[in-house]
């Protein structure tokens, strides 16, 4: 069993580069923030408390997001939501439920798992550990290209979850103890993708 854990601020690609990673080494790919979003997305669509709901989802993670038997990997990308999984997951009786299942489903199998604190909370004990991040006007770049929505937008929303992410009594974001951190500004896609998987095949390479 191998866990390599990627975490970092929004827009700074995790999701992208984490699947191709998984993809390279023949591992299974975890997006963990999709839980978050899930559990925003139903707390929004039932009008209930998110810390009331998050225990009893069931949340399928992989390439595509099943939700209580239902595919909602489109539904949990929009603005809406992904405003409201930033606020849910500061929740710590949320934080609790959701960590509680991610440690369950890394217990067995090789994952590249991606999110705000695998490293540091989720999976501590992980073999690799990376921080990815980029500067704020290049993830706000990337993150409007993926919506195709105005980049200024995103860049000002960006903020408000980078301090939200940084600044929340749990689990705040911040690069755990022997992680990697790779600032992906200026270097390619394939790049990165390599360091990382690089890092796995032989940990002194970092």
């Amino acid at each position: 069993m191998t866990v390599v854990a990627i975490d970092g601020p929004a827009g700074a690609g995790k999701s992208t580069v984490a699947r191709a990673v998984a993809g390279e080494l023949g591992f299974t790919y975890f997006d963990t923030g999709a839980m978050y979003r899930c559990v925003a997305l139903a707390a929004l669509q039932r009008g209930e408390p998110a810390a009331a709901i998050a225990g009893s989802l069931k949340i399928e993670p992989g390439e595509r997001t099943v939700l209580d038997g239902r595919d909602v990997s489109d539904e949990i990308r929009t603005p809406e939501v992904s405003e409201a999984a930033s606020r849910v997951a500061a929740d710590p009786d949320v934080r609790q439920a959701i960590v509680a299942e991610q440690r369950r489903l890394l217990a067995h199998g090789d994952w590249v798992a991606e999110g705000r604190d695998i490293g540091t909370v989720v999976a501590p004990d992980a073999e690799v550990k990376v921080f990815l991040t980029a500067d704020p006007e290049e993830r706000a770049r990337r993150r409007a290209a993926e919506l195709r929505v105005d980049a200024a937008v995103v860049l000002a929303e960006q903020k408000i979850r980078d301090e939200r992410d940084e600044t929340r009594e749990h689990s705040p974001l911040t690069p755990a103890d022997g992680a990697v951190v790779i600032d992906s500004t200026g270097m390619t896609f394939p790049e990165v993708v390599g360091k990382i998987a690089a890092l796995v095949r032989d940990p002194l390479a970092g």
